[in-house]
């Protein structure tokens, strides 16, 4: 047995197997070896199988992940579209952004809202959804082929020549937006597409096809489609922007990049379209893809209004600081990213040059996000809730400083900007670029799980309330505290230039109370996690990292970190 046993073995007869250990010392390694191989082998195959859905998931799946894509491929273009038509028109500028928030797509949202309320008590959900797309696509298809080209005929220049010349100088933004008024609406119209379409259509639409289960397994990937959406789409505009050089002389050739652009647009909503009738004639109507075994439990929505949010942030510093992290973000972002996009301006005043520069933003900022989602998970393992949640404002202050350094002090970096063979201006545009794409990422990836992950620790009631609070006065005023600012001090200065000096400091004071409100955070997500886990039984004390399950209760120093169990709750 001693001598036939390694041949045997090859042969895998696992009777012979059993018995060598016990007659041969080498025998016995070999035999260990090869089972341990093919253990190996026998894991990595069950691992695969099981990441790849079963027939009936795989039905329903596929097509959701089409129509993600689709949207979100309309969106980048038109994301980048509605900025160089905006900044790039005559007599506007990147100044006009802040007032195009507020007192253009601000109303436009309200009333859409009332819309669709309407909408969804008279008309069934497909209904709603067609009745929705349908008329964004066509006003993306009239305004390249019938608005753009008629631009000089129905802008009123000759009047807003004359108010700009009766007016004082603070005043050239809301001008402009009038100037441009076809222009303004096609910025509301891409903006609300975000909003509407991803956020509201496409989620609702999701919720109601896919189980708790199934959405837990699969929702993490639409979020890495997306970034891939975001690169296709960016290389697409930068393709559009290059095929000016087609065009004839005479020709307009941003006119002709805009139809290019919107015909993808239209393209893309068409196939969207598609996939979402045949998810309704082929998905929705199969029991053996819609299944009634996992019934999704509707919670009750807590609704507070703004007295009732404001009163509870006032009495709970935890969701206050939470608030604060929220509301310094969206002023901190808003800040840098209308003045670099006023340098953008400068830089490239051709649209063709402005959208090819775009194109490339957005292909960059999707690479950027899915390498950041990549290590978000091991910076959360490895340094904790604190430094995940400084990640954002650090990574959005330094760029800052080095963006708002470079327009306020041009000449001194003169010297810096030749030697990488470019001017001040230039290197102030790809020093904001990077600063927006860091940014954004370092949010998707970090902060917005950061945000998520502090209201674990929470009683339910904290937890519903306090989400309440934080999307009623958080999110609107981080939004619109930007703009506001910018706007005060346009009117008082006025330019956004002019400004440059005051943005940067109060981007500094942004800053400071974003960090102080993280750390103070920090400390009560820390002890909130502590007593948590002090609470829990000691045989479900670990966490489980990488496969593996490991003891938490030895050697714990950060509650936040790798070992806290953060992960598992």
């Amino acid at each position: 047995a001693a001598v036939r046993a390694p041949r045997m073995s090859k042969l895998g007869l696992s009777g012979q197997l059993q018995l060598a250990p016990k007659v041969h010392g080498r025998s016995s390694a070999l035999y260990s070896s090869i089972a341990s191989d093919d253990e190996e082998k026998k894991g990595f195959l069950a691992k695969m199988k099981s990441a790849i859905p079963p027939a009936n998931e795989r039905k329903k799946l596929f097509p959701l992940g089409m129509m993600f894509f689709c949207i979100l491929f309309n969106y980048t273009i038109l994301r980048d579209t509605k900025d160089v038509l905006m900044v790039t028109a005559r007599g506007s500028g990147a100044e006009v952004i802040p007032f195009l928030k507020t007192y253009v797509n601000l109303p436009a949202a309200i009333g859409f809202t009332v819309l669709y309320s309407k909408m969804c008590d008279k008309m069934s959900q497909k209904k709603v959804f067609y009745s929705c797309v349908i008329p964004f696509l066509a006003f993306f298809a009239s305004f390249a082929l019938v608005l753009y080209p008629a631009s000089g005929i129905i802008h009123p220049h000759a009047l807003c020549d004359t108010l700009l010349a009766a007016l004082p100088a603070g005043f050239s933004a809301p001008i402009a937006i009038l100037r441009n008024w076809s222009f303004a609406l096609f910025y509301v119209m891409a903006e609300m597409w975000g909003s509407v379409v991803v956020s509201l259509l496409f989620w609702g639409f999701a919720n109601t096809v896919t189980t708790v289960s199934e959405a837990k397994k699969y929702y993490p990937l639409f979020g890495m489609g997306a970034n891939v959406a975001l690169i296709f789409s960016g290389q697409y505009v930068k393709l559009v922007s290059k095929l000016r050089g087609l065009a004839g002389p005479g020709v307009d050739a941003w006119g002709m990049s805009l139809k290019l652009l919107m015909g993808a647009v239209c393209a893309s909503g068409g196939v969207m379209l598609g996939t979402y009738k045949y998810m309704q004639d082929k998905v929705l109507t199969d029991p053996n893809v819609i299944l009634p075994s996992e019934p999704k439990k509707k919670k009750a929505k807590v609704k507070m209004g703004m007295r009732e949010s404001a009163k509870f942030l006032m009495s709970s510093k935890y969701i206050r600081n939470l608030a604060t992290l929220v509301v310094s973000y969206g002023m901190a972002i808003n800040i840098v990213e209308v003045s670099w996009k006023s340098k953008l301006k400068a830089a490239f005043p051709d649209p063709n040059a402005y959208s090819a520069f775009m194109g490339n933003f957005s292909s960059a900022t999707g690479a950027v996000t899915l390498i950041m989602m990549l290590l978000g998970r091991s910076i959360f393992q490895k340094y904790g809730w604190r430094t995940a949640a400084l990640v954002t404002p650090t990574m959005i202050g330094v760029t800052g400083v080095m963006f708002f350094s470079l327009t306020l002090f041009s000449g001194f970096f003169t010297p810096v900007a030749a030697a990488f063979g470019m001017t001040p201006l230039m290197l102030a545009v790809f020093v904001g670029a990077a600063q927006n794409i860091l940014s954004k990422s370092s949010k998707y990836s970090l902060f917005d799980p950061c945000k998520e992950m502090a209201y674990i620790p929470l009683d339910q009631d904290s937890k519903t309330k306090g989400k309440a609070a934080v999307d009623v006065i958080g999110n609107p005023l981080g939004k619109s505290g930007g703009s506001f600012i910018q706007q005060i001090l346009i009117f008082g200065v006025g330019s956004l230039a002019a400004s440059t000096p005051y943005l940067a400091a109060i981007l500094g004071l942004i800053i400071v109370t974003w960090f102080n409100s993280a750390n103070s955070l920090a400390k009560q997500f820390n002890e909130a996690m502590a007593v948590q886990e002090e609470t829990l039984p000691p045989a479900i004390d670990a966490d489980v990292v990488n496969g593996e399950i490991k003891d938490v209760t030895k050697g714990k120093q950060d509650p936040t970190g790798a070992d806290s169990g953060v992960s598992a709750n």
